[in-house]
């Protein structure tokens, strides 16, 4: 017979208490989340845009069901407005871009259907720099679409964290 060896048993218990602590802590892997509500609507002024569609995937991924109509859903996401736009940083001596800050900035509010409000109107705004270099125009305009898509995929996790906490708080009476 074998006899066991007890020296990396230590090292299997700590780690074994490690994952057990995370467990228990809440911890989730990026993008997943547990939504307190389990249906939602998507209102936005631009219904095919690409935020508006990774939102629902997401959803739809965290087992949320995206509902087609507002009086079905549990919660109303508005996203009143989607936003992306360029701002020169710098020139170089001849006057021309040296540096780009891309902007991508989106204004939402969630509600129920009895007015309570979810998450107030707020604007949340992303920004990376774009060091632009004039001899490789292609090369730019990629890295440009690149740094907006990935902009976009920050500002969804963004949403759905907020969704994540979101609690209902009543309006003051009038």
């Amino acid at each position: 017979m074998k006899s066991i060896s007890f020296g990396r048993l230590p090292r299997f218990i700590t780690l074994l208490l490690l994952v057990m602590q995370l467990a228990a802590c809440g911890y989730h892997l990026r993008g997943e989340a547990v939504m307190p509500f389990k249906s939602i609507y998507l209102s936005a002024a631009n219904p095919g845009s690409a935020l508006v569609q990774e939102l629902r995937k997401d959803l739809k991924t965290n087992k949320t069901e995206v509902m087609d109509k507002p009086d079905k859903a549990e919660v109303i996401l508005n996203i009143s407005l989607e936003q992306q736009d360029m701002v020169i940083l710098s020139l170089d001596a001849t006057g021309l871009v040296n540096e780009y800050q891309l902007r991508y900035r989106v204004s939402l509010r969630a509600y129920d259907n009895q007015q309570r409000e979810w998450l107030p109107a707020s604007d949340l705004l992303l920004t990376r720099d774009l060091i632009f270099d004039n001899s490789q125009i292609l090369a730019m305009s990629s890295e440009e679409t690149m740094l907006y898509q990935n902009m976009r995929s920050d500002m969804a996790q963004q949403i759905l964290r907020r969704l994540s906490h979101a609690k209902p708080v009543s309006l003051p009476e009038k």
